[in-house]
């Protein structure tokens, strides 16, 4: 099974398409995976005659595909509860304008759907937001209601969406994390179950954000596998060391080791990659493997030139036949 191996893009958001294709070309990846925010610009997509021509040429120089965009800054925007940080994420006139915002990224998330239509793209990788979460803890109390009302939310702000994603023949990958409708186990059954298991939705894998939950990444992939549209490598490693640090991340920042757990370069942590590959070979998932490479203590060159290289040596197929097949006398 030939999996591409790809670079998300996003991370890289400093550097323009065309030197950040020569670098993922030097350090061994196969594609992109092209962040709205940063190399995709979604406006430009569809107003703009010959951007995706160029695009595609720029990718086409230096032999890399993308089979998927990300535009995880824009979906968080439609549901999420209002605070400055949200303004970063949307266009700065609207800075301050909560229903703006949303509004905005409403209609953003549907053009997305149709530049990625037009740019021959069938995933789009992103958030949600919520607008329960907040309320993850139950304290001050949490009603029942409260709860089916954030689902509701998310059910009506999204249903205009998906439709549009059906006609342009796209998925969204929904990327189950913190800060989402859908962060674990539970919460990702019940956002399938609000759609009604409907096809447009599904998942971009990435088990960083599983494993420090205390979350089973590989019997999630397990359980999921028909919707995974999409994976992340990434990596997380868990602090044993240090009984200091809550699981909450103790408003330290990324990068500092007296966190209990933190975000590293793919190979460096603690998250079952073999499992996860054996895994994904007995659901027949053939879609990228993309390495979203976060490690504020690691050189981002050198962590992901050593990321490709991983998980190019893990990108194994699965066996045609029984290891003790020839186990026999005649």
């Amino acid at each position: 099974m030939k999996r591409l191996v790809t670079l998300a893009s996003g991370q890289f958001g400093d550097m323009a398409l065309d030197s950040l294709c020569a670098l993922a070309k030097e350090m061994g990846y196969e594609g992109i995976e092209l962040a709205t925010h940063a190399h995709f610009n979604v406006r430009k997509a569809l107003h703009e005659p010959g951007y995706i021509k160029d695009v595609k040429k720029t990718l086409d120089n230096y032999g890399l595909q993308c089979q998927a965009i990300s535009a995880h800054l824009t979906g968080q925007c439609v549901c999420d509860v209002w605070d400055e940080r949200l303004d970063g994420f949307a266009p700065s006139h609207l800075a301050g304008n909560p229903e703006g915002i949303r509004s905005w990224a409403i209609e953003e998330m549907k053009d997305t759907a149709r530049a990625a239509q037009a740019l021959g793209v069938s995933v789009v990788n992103g958030f949600t937001g919520s607008p329960i979460w907040a309320r993850w803890y139950s304290y001050p109390q949490t009603s029942k209601e409260m709860i089916e009302k954030g689902y509701e939310k998310v059910y009506d702000l999204w249903t205009p969406i998906f439709d549009v994603f059906d006609e342009c023949g796209v998925r969204f990958a929904l990327e189950v994390h913190p800060t989402e409708i859908a962060f674990d186990w539970y919460t990702t059954e019940r956002l399938f179950e609000l759609f009604g298991w409907r096809e447009t939705l599904g998942l971009n894998f990435d088990p960083s954000h599983l494993l420090w939950q205390g979350v089973d990444e590989v019997g999630f992939v397990r359980d999921f596998a028909k919707r995974i549209y999409h994976v992340h490598m990434k990596d997380v490693k868990i602090n044993h060391r240090n009984p200091r640090g809550g699981i909450l991340g103790s408003f330290l920042p990324f990068g500092d080791t007296r966190r209990s757990w933190d975000f590293v370069s793919v190979g460096h942590g603690d998250v079952d990659f073999d499992g996860i590959i054996r895994e994904l070979n007995i659901a027949g998932y053939s879609g990228p493997l993309s390495v979203e490479w976060e490690d504020s203590g690691m050189d981002r060159v050198f962590g992901a030139t050593e990321s490709c290289s991983y998980v190019k040596n893990i990108n194994f197929s699965a066996s045609s036949l029984a290891f003790d097949a020839a186990l026999k006398t005649e």
